[in-house]
């Protein structure tokens, strides 16, 4: 008779399905929002890894920002010293002639910058403003310098026409996270920025877009600024990340100020979470100081606005720039290493 030895209990076996795979490329605000927790030297470490793996070390883009139409803006951004209700002291100007930008272009490409960008305060432009604005992009091209400009918002057969003058990038910033942003502007849709960003890449433009710190938001609206950014898709070419400039007689003039810390983690996880773009320190950098702007290039940034003025605010001027780049082995982009600035008060870019 055959004995039946007793067998050992076996583990019940739960079938789940599998997990999905994330999206690639899929950011949530809530990783976002971990890697602005994130220890600032693990943070900044990371960040410049995730530099090194794209981008050449010490590599940096030199844009210099016009304003051709200064102010009159009928929008209501409070932010903004151009926008017509506020009392600001900027004036409503023209579109500038020709001569004036060509004048203005060669001068920022004898500094050393390789991308002109052209402002003009206009909610949308009409067609016979894309019309001369057109005629503005073809004079700067022919310098041989990338042409950016940032006009409003853009029907779709506006931006195949700019795309046709050569317009290289458009810019049309996102500004905050979608949940604020009626709280700093409420004569657009945040819609109606996705929808213009859509019309600049079906155009087979690159995007420049990014957004602005420092205006009373909370850190979750931050990082669902980066949200936004990064799960654009593709997301931007030019990323900017501008710390508000306080101006007198905008509703946020009395802002308190982002701690200069958390505007360097902005800038760290922009670079992380768009390795391959060029972020770049906007307004708002002539309040960081040295120290700050370094710890800026640390964690990726590798694009700067280079000149005295962005549109009507201050910026930190040419000399100082210079100066800077070359106390920290920086090299404007397409300048050979023998042409890194070096600091003395008598050195011009």
């Amino acid at each position: 008779m055959e004995s039946h030895a007793l067998s050992t209990p076996q583990p019940i076996q739960l079938h789940r399905p599998a997990p999905k795979p994330a999206v690639q490329g899929e950011w949530s605000v809530a990783a976002i929002q971990a890697l602005l927790d994130t220890p600032l030297m693990d943070l900044l470490f990371q960040a410049q890894t995730v530099h090194r793996r794209h981008w050449p070390a010490g590599d940096i883009e030199l844009a210099t920002l016009l304003s051709v139409k200064t102010g009159g803006c009928p929008e209501n951004c409070g932010y903004c010293p151009q926008a017509a209700e506020f009392d600001t002291g900027v004036k409503a100007d023209k579109l500038m002639a020709v001569d004036e930008v060509l004048r203005a272009a060669q001068a920022a490409k004898d500094a050393g910058a390789t991308r002109f960008c052209m402002g003009a305060a206009w909610r949308a432009p009409k067609d016979r403003d894309i019309e001369k604005v057109s005629e503005l992009i073809g004079a700067v091209k022919g310098l041989g310098l990338q042409t950016c400009a940032t006009l409003g918002m853009l029907e779709g057969h506006q931006a195949q026409a700019l795309k046709d003058a050569g317009l290289d990038y458009y810019n049309h910033n996102l500004d905050t996270a979608p949940e604020y942003y009626t709280d700093v502007v409420s004569t657009r849709a945040y819609q109606d920025r996705l929808d213009t960003l859509q019309h600049v890449r079906s155009a087979g433009i690159s995007v420049c877009c990014g957004g602005i710190v420092g205006m009373g938001e909370a850190p979750v609206h931050r990082a669902g600024l980066i949200a936004q950014l990064a799960n654009l898709n593709p997301y931007p070419e030019s990323v900017p990340i501008n710390s508000l400039v306080r101006v007198p007689g905008t509703p946020l003039a009395d802002s308190d100020p982002i701690d200069p810390l958390d505007f360097v983690r902005m800038i760290a996880v922009a670079r992380i979470t768009m390795p391959k773009a060029r972020v770049r320190l906007s307004a708002g950098r002539q309040q960081l100081g040295e120290a700050v702007q370094a710890l800026c290039f640390l964690a990726g940034a590798n694009s700067i606005f280079y000149g005295d003025k962005l549109l009507v605010t201050g910026n930190p001027d040419v000399e100082a720039d210079v100066q800077l780049l070359g106390k920290l082995g920086l090299v404007a982009t397409g300048q050979a290493a023998t042409h890194v600035p070096q600091v003395s008060a008598a050195c011009c870019p």
